[in-house]
């Protein structure tokens, strides 16, 4: 049985960990055949060896063999994933979603395109995952939450129940949400912040409870 071909946009840190989401799969059962990376010319030249994986070349790659392939973003940052997968579909490209064997889902969850879930993550039920999540290493999802298109949970994040993290909230390494917050769209908590409250649109909240410290004007991820 052929494998489903798949390019990752990105060849950074957080790339290579998609990619051994996928390898990770293989091993089970042989079901992808990731066969490089795409990237901008100024941040890696065709034929480059990343991983024992080639960068394929920019964007116009995609454009003529969009047809042949899937793609993943393994873009850390939300702000820049959400551009890059938006000139990607502009293109007509097609995304597919990547979770780890050892993640822990029940089947009460729902998951969108583009979403990544590598290991060590479990979660419970009544999960909503909107497109291209990524979920980071040992993250621990409770009922009933929300998770946005873009959002990010950089690894070892605890979410209790009924929380709603919005579009783009990027939640730092070791964070605790307890339950029935609400992260603002495009917020952003920082590395070990126990979030206790609701947190605003384009804020950055630190701190045990967190504090927000600052904010951004609206449409700032656009720019």
């Amino acid at each position: 049985m052929s494998r489903q071909k798949v390019v990752i946009i990105g060849s950074g840190g957080h790339a290579r960990e998609v990619l051994d989401v996928f390898d990770a799969v293989n091993r089970v059962k042989p079901t992808y055949d990731v066969i490089g990376y795409i990237v901008d010319t100024e941040y890696g030249a065709s034929g480059t060896i990343v991983n024992d994986k080639p960068i394929l070349g920019n964007f116009d790659w995609l454009r003529h063999n969009k047809t042949d392939v899937q793609a993943i973003c393994g873009v850390g940052a939300t702000e820049i994933r959400q551009k890059l997968v938006t000139r990607a579909e502009k293109l007509g490209a097609q995304f597919c979603s990547i979770i780890h064997p050892n993640a822990i889902l029940t089947k009460w969850i729902q998951i969108g395109k583009g979403v990544v879930i590598t290991a060590g993550c479990i979660l419970t039920n009544q999960i909503q995952i909107g497109q291209h999540v990524h979920l980071n290493l040992k993250c621990n999802i409770a009922h009933d939450v929300i998770i946005e298109d873009f959002a990010t949970l950089a690894p070892g994040v605890r979410v209790s129940g009924n929380v709603k993290i919005k579009e783009g909230c990027y939640v730092g390494t070791g964070s605790i949400i307890i339950e029935k917050i609400t992260l603002g769209a495009w917020s952003t908590i920082g590395a070990g912040s126990t979030v206790i409250r609701d947190i605003q649109n384009n804020s950055t909240a630190v701190g045990i409870p967190a504090q927000e410290i600052k904010n951004k004007p609206d449409g700032w991820h656009l720019k």
